[in-house]
């Protein structure tokens, strides 16, 4: 049985489908405005690891995650720009155009850390007239209220609000500051559908003259559509908690009187060098300046494995490489074990499976898992029962361990110099011809030039002295 921790309950309980073996997911997606940094890939990280590991028991999933092209203004206040809108006078470019470009880089970073694809993937700008319905049904119900700005939703109305986090609310307003827009009756009131500036690109007809959805009415319309009313379980990080997870949940109480989603789980911060990681510090990174520096997005995967999901983990470049590493160790291992012929006992296999299984379905421990596959891994047998027991575990790592062979044939050639990888590949021609002297020759000259190399039984390897 799988535990799962619900932010919605505060407390940890067994998972049980709403809907027999299908398992109904949302998850809050990127706005693509700019490429996604490795905080937002440890998220992406942690819903990997929650489908593979309800996929891994035997559930089926249908999975919606939504591309925010519109409607994200700068704060989640309902104030600033619209993320899309600044970005396309940024770089001179069509809003759409910035959109199609950054999904496109997103995905391929999604590809590169073996993260799978949701099963419905829904960008907002195809989703208008969804949202225009859904904010009908809001104003309809006494829930919303127009201004000059837009249309608002009016919390008064609900029975609670927050329901997820535990800040309150009046006490806060008692202490807000007087800037409070005045047309608003509450100041925790927020933005269901924005009146467009003249010069705004991006606008549609509505009952409210030109405009523009806000971001938190695309996630309540677009799981509504594809999951229903209410579906299972509802995932993002946990700065969507206080304000844009709130309000998703005040809107499909105001449209159909329902909370969404049964379980609300949310990831932790990544910190960097522990502190706040912010553009104004420099310190925003993406998978291509991990690359650069040597550690592979696989590695990063890694990495996030370090620390449980609902805990905040602290990136140094430190603790990146020493995944790599750590990485490069297990293809290793996975290679000697799938090698070798040795036979091991049957109820160890079946312990592994057991304990692995426990730790997963433990509220995603991932950092317990891993310590059970270095235990395997390191087992002085080398069997390729183990070989294949740890590609069954990687259905849930995702860490491509099938693959080992190709990820160290391409590392052996990382920056090496255009003669070193010259005399490489004639030491290879001529131990493939069986050619024994010359291949001590060019053994002897690398060793002369800085470099050692060994023969393995998965081919050579060549490290700097």
């Amino acid at each position: 049985m799988i535990k799962l921790y619900n932010t919605l309950t505060k407390q940890k309980s067994d998972f049980i489908p709403l809907n027999g073996n299908e398992v109904r997911i949302y998850s809050c997606g990127p706005t693509v405005y700019g490429y996604a940094h490795i905080g937002n890939f440890r998220a992406y990280t942690f819903v990997d690891n929650l489908r593979r590991t309800l996929e891994y028991n035997g559930y089926t999933l249908k999975h919606v995650m939504n591309i925010t092209d519109v409607g994200h203004l700068e704060s989640d206040a309902d104030e600033g720009e619209d993320k899309m809108e600044k970005a396309a006078k940024k770089e001179n470019k069509d809003p759409y155009e910035i959109a199609k470009f950054y999904t496109d880089a997103f995905f391929k970073d999604m590809g590169r850390l073996n993260i799978e694809r949701p099963e419905i993937i829904a960008k907002a700008t195809d989703h208008i007239e969804d949202m225009l319905e859904f904010a009908k049904e809001i104003v309809k119900n006494g829930y919303g209220y127009e201004t000059s700005k837009g249309i608002y939703f009016d919390i008064s109305k609900l029975d609670k609000y927050p329901v997820l986090s535990n800040r309150n609310v009046e006490d806060q307003i008692a202490g807000a500051r007087v800037d409070v827009d005045p047309e608003k009756r509450n100041p925790y009131d927020f933005a269901i559908w924005i009146k467009a500036p003249e010069n705004h690109i991006m606008k549609w007809d509505s009952p409210w003259g030109l405009s523009y959805p806000g971001w938190h009415l695309e996630c309540s319309a677009m799981s509504r559509k594809y999951l229903g009313e209410v579906f299972d379980i509802h995932t993002g990080g946990v700065d969507h908690i206080p304000t844009h997870h709130e309000n998703e949940i005040a809107q499909s109480k105001g449209a159909f009187g329902k909370i969404p989603a049964k379980v609300w789980m949310h990831v932790e911060f990544l910190q960097v060098d522990g502190g706040k990681m912010s553009k104004s510090l420099g310190n925003v990174y993406t998978l291509n300046q991990l690359q650069e520096k040597g550690i592979e997005p696989l590695a990063f995967k890694l990495f996030c494995y370090t620390a449980h999901y609902r805990t905040k983990l602290n990136f140094t470049f430190e603790g990146a490489m020493a995944s790599q590493k750590a990485l490069n160790r297990l293809r290793e291992s996975y290679i000697k074990h799938k090698n070798s012929e040795e036979d091991i006992e049957e109820y160890k296999i079946e312990e592994y499976k057991e304990k692995f299984l426990e730790a997963i379905n433990d509220d995603l421990n991932f950092p317990l898992a891993m310590s059970i596959i270095w235990e395997i891994a390191r087992n002085e047998k080398q069997s390729n029962k183990i070989a294949e027991l740890l590609l069954q575990f990687d259905r849930v790592l995702g860490l491509d361990l099938k693959n080992s062979e190709k990820y160290i044939e391409n590392q052996k050639n990382i920056d090496l110099p255009e003669e070193i990888t010259e005399l490489l590949e004639k030491r290879k021609q001529a131990r493939n011809e069986k050619n024994w002297d010359l291949s001590d020759k060019l053994r002897d000259e690398l060793n002369e030039k800085g470099y050692i190399v060994k023969d393995t039984k998965t081919g050579m390897t060549i490290e700097k002295i």
